[in-house]
């Protein structure tokens, strides 16, 4: 096989990726993400060494976390560029060695196969290859699964801390668990009950990063309250920006405003409208489109310029290749990159030459449903529910998809009876979320909470519901009907699993990686069943089975 990567939901087959990515990735950019995650393993022991002898070093912890990041799904396919990350680990290992040597200790030996400085990409191709997820043909399949579930959980974590900590936040418990999760992949010590008690850990440091994520964007911000976003569109050049980052938004609206340009979200970005600080911005005037698999054709049809701030891109076609741009992590081999120096001057002066959009009538939709406008108003969710009016709630969201079998999360919400709120997050909502569900009493049926990351606020809601009826959220008339697709859906996975939750219902398909006696002790555990079908699996959580 030329590659083999199962990391995403999408994965050849169920199974894995052997020829090409069904994402786009092709085998050399899959050696090269490879050879980093290895590498970075290898900097991840230096570190620690170094932490143990007071050295720290934010550089080195920025890297790691963007590093990490930038192999997630969807996120970056131009190996030019991760020859750069691979270099720059490799540099940064040099510099922790010196850092132990200054402080008298010993550095711990790198791991084998050494990465010289000089190689080029075909060796560090060959490299990558000698290193990949089946490199220990011995391995147990068990200890190679759940390392691959930690790993995953850590791109999660990656992608979450990267935008926290541009936005200023940070926390060393982060840093120092990323380290040694890392350098504990390689210790061949560990068993399958140590790496069970890892990933559960791994899940709780997730919820820490979600958290102080979510503090940055409300600092910055301020809390997302609930907001019509506009469907249709305003005549006048446009500037459409995917993906996750919100930083990015608001300096694209500072440097935008009163230019006659509109701006318009794409996918995750939705959730950007309920934030007072930007939608502040008049010419912030709606979304666009849906979830990323249907960018290909989204973007062909959006005549103005387009913006790639995280993961997401998909192979841009030739119709638009020349007029989107990627930011930060992402990248494509050939579509210009803008860096980190949210310097948008040529993607304006892009914007204003391009066919402008045409005035376009459509609906509005509703988001901002974070904790605290929520909890806002628990006392009137709290009665609804002692007075019979609400019967029960559903957590029905996380990652969209192109595989056949996502028409179930719409089903299901269309199923589920109208005196049930429902509860959504991240793109897996764009299966349902412009369809009418109604109210109860005055509160939505569909409470649009954000993003993936805000999978925080979902649990925060959860958390306060469980005190106000003194129980515990296992206890609640809630039911979680996951959809996942890539890594940082792992990484929320694990963190509900660290707080107890059970019988959550995950799909389309089960991971891959999660070998069949994993899945046994998740099942024993957690009760985690996978999806089948929607009457059978809302009459159980009802209880009318």
């Amino acid at each position: 096989m030329s590659m083999f990567c199962y990391q995403c939901e999408q994965t050849s087959g169920g199974t894995g990726c052997t020829k090409f990515g069904v994402c786009g990735k092709d085998p050399v950019t899959a050696a090269l993400q490879d050879l980093l995650i290895f590498s970075c393993k290898g900097l991840a022991r230096l570190a620690l060494k170094a932490r143990e002898l007071g050295k720290t070093d934010s550089e080195m912890d920025a890297f790691i976390q963007e590093a990490i990041f930038t192999t997630l799904t969807n996120v970056n396919f131009d190996p030019e560029r991760f020859v750069e990350y691979v270099r720059e680990s490799e540099g940064l290992k040099a510099t922790a060695r010196q850092a132990i040597a200054d402080a008298g200790g010993e550095a711990p030996e790198d791991l084998e196969p050494a990465i010289p400085a000089d190689a080029n990409m075909d060796q560090l191709e060959a490299l990558g290859h000698s290193v990949g997820i089946l490199a220990e043909p011995l391995l147990d399949d068990d200890i190679r699964g759940l390392r691959e579930l930690i790993i995953y959980g850590l791109k999660g974590i990656g992608a979450y801390y990267h935008h926290a900590r541009i936005l200023g936040k940070t926390d060393d418990t982060i840093d120092q668990f990323v380290y040694e999760a890392l350098a504990a992949l390689t210790d061949d010590s560990l068993t399958v009950e140590d790496l069970v008690a890892l990933s559960l850990k791994t899940g709780e440091i997730n919820i820490l990063t979600m958290e102080i994520l979510d503090a940055a964007h409300v600092d910055l911000l301020g809390t997302p309250e609930p907001s019509e976003v506009f469907l249709g569109t305003k005549a006048g050049p446009a500037i459409l920006i995917s993906g996750h980052d919100m930083l990015d938004l608001l300096e694209l609206l500072k440097q935008t405003e009163g230019t006659g340009i509109n701006i318009y979200t794409h996918g995750e970005m939705l959730p950007a409208h309920a934030y007072p600080e930007l939608k502040k911005y008049p010419h912030l005037v709606g979304n666009y489109g849906g979830a990323w698999q249907d960018q290909r054709k989204e973007f062909d049809e959006f005549p103005g310029t387009i913006l790639m701030t995280t993961n997401c891109i998909q192979k841009p076609k030739d119709s638009y290749v020349d007029r989107i741009f990627t930011l930060g992590p992402v990248g494509w081999p050939g579509v210009k990159h803008l860096g980190t120096s949210r310097d948008f001057s040529e993607a304006i002066a892009m914007a204003k030459e391009l066919p402008p959009l045409p005035e376009a009538e459509d609906k509005s939709i509703l988001t901002g449903f974070h904790h605290k406008p929520v909890l806002a108003i628990a006392d009137k969710i709290i009665e609804a529910v002692k007075g019979g009016a609400v019967k029960h709630f559903f957590l029905i969201g996380g990652c969209d998809g192109a595989r056949p079998g996502r028409d179930y999360y719409t089903d299901f919400a269309l199923a589920v009876p109208d005196d049930c709120v429902i509860l959504t997050l991240a793109c897996g909502k764009f299966r349902f979320n412009k369809l009418e569900f109604g109210d109860i009493g005055g509160i939505p049926r569909l409470l649009d909470v954000g993003q993936c990351n805000n999978a925080y606020s979902a649990i925060q809601i959860a958390a306060a519901l469980a005190d106000a009826f003194e129980c515990g959220v296992n206890d609640l008339p809630l039911s979680m009907i996951i959809t996942w697709y890539e890594q940082k859906a792992v990484a929320i996975l694990l963190s509900l699993l660290h707080l107890g939750i059970k019988n959550i219902r995950l799909g389309p398909t089960l991971p891959a990686f999660v070998t069949p006696n994993v899945l046994d002790v998740l099942v024993e555990n957690f009760d985690l069943k996978p999806i089948t079908n929607v009457e059978d699996d809302l009459a159980d959580c009802l209880g009318t089975a």
